[in-house]
């Protein structure tokens, strides 16, 4: 795969535009790095201006409440129960509202001040005229009543940090300082203080706002929940963070109490911020993508379609399947006469190949003759010397049987135009080839034929069986001796696509030698200049003309010699 055209053209391309892509893609990432920290930056430098002018605020309310607090005449009245002097406590304390009243208005985002007395359970309330709180206040006031008797609130309490509070709907920096049994404090609506901060520029869904010690924002509670902006990072450097990282958020910590100051940038306002060419780096990058896509488009059409038919047929045809051609579809000059100078050429070779074909079938059929007509001439001067020491005894009865037995024997063997014969002919050749062998050696062999019902009608290679017969009469017999020769003819296999016709012939003689045993299973040839073995290898060769690898021979010994074939199964015509 890795040689091929297709593969180096396509490495080619990506190998020139891809790093291209890969360092503007990089540069275009790094320009949005580089304006969101720029963005980050100025805002954060504008927070904590202005988290600067807050605390500056607080601090002058601070100094305030310090100073009534130190004051002699400011809350001694509070310290004592009502009941000593009920007229006196009321004066005092409608002095107290209209001082607290009076200088509300000279600190800048103040809503009110406050005064509670322990001993007595009062509240004495003073909202800043121009304030949220001046009027429908009551709601306000029991909420502080509430927050000063709250046990966990004054475990928690510091004289000196401002807190965040909900207060009833709104949200107010509190600080509140205790002077023995009464609390005063004042009390600066968040959205006041904030409202400076709207002039930056921070998009339609950008915000600037106050965040408690939780990370809950005071302000648009809901928006932050829908878009899971997470407020409870403390850093002073900026992060990303909602839905995707859709915002930037900056913030800083108020010196003056537990609470902090963010702003919340949309990301697309950022990226607004991107120069004119940051955009033109982008649509390269889309470009160049683009052009590779449609220049592989090009050359898989013009080069690489054209190109991998051909292989493909080539291919096709070194599997052996010389029919195969090419479709003469619209191309290239050149790539049409390729593809008919390839059709051309597959055309000869395919009938080159037929004629050669045809010239191997007809010196097969010479050889398969050749070989069937291998005959020992020992045989006929044997069998003319049996005839002969016969006729000296006068055993006209015995001379007849033996001519009978040779006759037919000759007959079969000259039927030399057929490669294969029925099984029955085959067997009834092999039993007159072993009669005629009994002449010869009458004590000292005997053999048994047998065949499984129904296979008569097979069809066996020519002389098969009586080439194995008589190679166990040359090495198998002892006249000193009875030797057992047997042949037995099976099918094995269930369906008809697996079964084979086994013939297995057998002796009692002394089997082959372990030398000779494995050169037969080694497939060797053993024929020598004296033509011992040469029915093995007629056998053989000739299996594998007429079968090729569907037949296969084996030997072993098993009390005497034991040769098993295994042949196709085959009933009818060959």
């Amino acid at each position: 795969m890795f040689n091929s055209i297709r593969f180096k053209l396509t490495a080619g391309l990506v190998a020139i535009i891809l790093p291209m892509i890969i360092f503007l893609s990089y540069n275009n990432l790094y320009s949005i790095d580089v304006v969101r920290n720029q963005v980050a930056q100025s805002n954060s430098n504008l927070v904590n201006l202005y988290m600067s002018l807050s605390d500056a605020l607080l601090e002058d309310i601070d100094r305030y409440l310090i100073k009534v607090v130190s004051e002699e005449s400011g809350l001694q009245f509070l310290y004592h129960p009502e009941k000593l002097d009920l007229d006196q406590y009321n004066l005092d304390k409608l002095w107290l509202f209209q001082k607290l009243t009076d200088n509300s208005v000279y600190y800048k985002g103040l809503d009110y001040f406050f005064a509670y007395s322990v001993v007595n359970d009062d509240l004495v309330f003073a909202p800043k005229p121009t304030g949220h709180a001046y009027s429908e206040n009551q709601p306000i006031q029991r909420a502080i009543v509430n927050l000063l008797q709250d046990k966990s609130m004054k475990q928690g309490y510091s004289n000196l940090k401002w807190i965040a509070v909900k207060l009833e709907e709104s949200f107010y920096l509190i600080h509140i300082i205790k002077s023995g049994n009464v609390y005063i404090g004042a009390g600066v609506n968040a959205n006041d203080v904030m409202g400076p901060l709207d002039l930056l520029n921070l998009g339609i869904t950008g915000k600037a706002l106050f965040v408690d010690a939780n990370g809950t924002p005071l302000q648009d509670e809901k928006f932050f929940t829908e878009n899971q902006i997470n407020l409870t990072n403390k850093s002073d450097s900026y992060y990303l963070t909602g839905q995707g990282d859709k915002y930037l958020v900056t913030g800083k910590q108020s010196a003056k109490g537990s609470f902090r100051l963010v702003a919340l940038i949309p990301d697309e306002v950022i990226l607004e911020k991107l120069p004119y060419l940051q955009r033109i780096i982008l649509f390269i990058v889309v470009g160049s993508a683009f052009v590779l896509v449609a220049t592989l488009f090009f050359l898989r059409k013009v080069i690489l379609v054209p190109v991998n038919r051909l292989v493909t047929a080539m291919r096709r045809v070194k599997q052996g399947n010389l029919g195969q051609r090419i479709d003469l579809k619209p191309s290239s000059n050149e790539f049409e006469l390729m593809n008919e100078s390839f059709n051309s050429m597959v055309s000869e070779i395919q009938q080159l190949k037929i004629n050669v074909y045809e010239e191997q079938l007809i010196s097969q059929r010479a050889e398969l003759k050749h070989l069937q007509l291998q005959i020992n001439p020992h045989f006929f001067l044997n069998s003319l010397n049996v005839v002969y020491y016969l006729a000296q005894e006068n055993k006209v009865g015995l001379i007849q049987e033996l001519s009978l037995s040779l006759i037919r024997y000759f007959r079969f063997m000259f039927r030399s135009h057929t490669n294969f014969v029925l099984l029955r002919d085959e067997l009834a050749h092999t039993e007159n080839y072993l009669k005629i062998q009994k002449f010869r050696f009458p004590e000292s062999f005997t053999f048994t034929i047998s065949v499984q019902e129904g296979l008569d009608d097979c069809f066996v290679p020519t002389l098969m069986i009586q080439s194995f017969a008589e190679n166990t009469i040359k090495h198998a017999i002892d006249t000193d001796g009875t030797t057992h020769i047997d042949i037995i003819i099976n099918a094995i296999g269930t369906s008809p696509e697996e079964q084979k016709l086994q013939i297995r012939i057998r002796d009692t003689g002394k089997g082959f030698s372990e030398e000779v045993l494995q050169q037969l299973k080694q497939k060797m040839n053993l024929t020598n200049e004296e033509g011992e073995h040469i029915g093995i290898w007629n056998v053989r060769r000739r299996l594998l003309l007429l079968y090729r690898d569907q037949a296969h021979i084996e030997f072993s010994n098993d009390d005497g010699a034991v040769v098993d074939i295994m042949l196709p199964y085959k009933i009818g015509g060959m």
